[in-house]
């Protein structure tokens, strides 16, 4: 019994050596050559798009009535439920949610 336990002592402590060395290694990746990361460029701002805003009708034209009829009428809690639900489902961006949202609560 006491093999075993010297060999897993002996394990472990490899085990724990390799992970200190490998912890230490990202640390040790900055050289003289590479300038901090203060002084590197920084990154270009995303570009920002600025369509118009999609009408709910063609939103729903679009991705909702393949599937489904346009409703008559949605109290607003259950049409925030379905539209967030299926904005997932459909990979609908939050603006085309929210011109769905006017759609069907005028």
């Amino acid at each position: 019994m006491t093999n075993l336990l010297r060999k897993t002592v002996r394990t472990l402590s490899a085990i724990s050596l390799s992970l200190l060395l490998l912890a230490a290694v990202p640390m040790s990746s900055q050289t003289a050559d590479t300038p901090p990361p203060a002084a590197q460029k920084p990154a270009k701002a995303k570009a920002v798009h600025t369509t118009q805003p999609r009408d709910g009708q063609q939103v729903f034209d679009e991705n909702c009535e393949r599937c489904h009829n346009a409703p008559q009428s949605f109290s607003p809690s259950i049409s925030g439920t379905v539209v967030k639900h299926m904005r997932v489902r459909a990979n609908l961006s939050k603006e085309d949610e929210q011109a769905l949202m006017r759609f069907f609560n005028p």
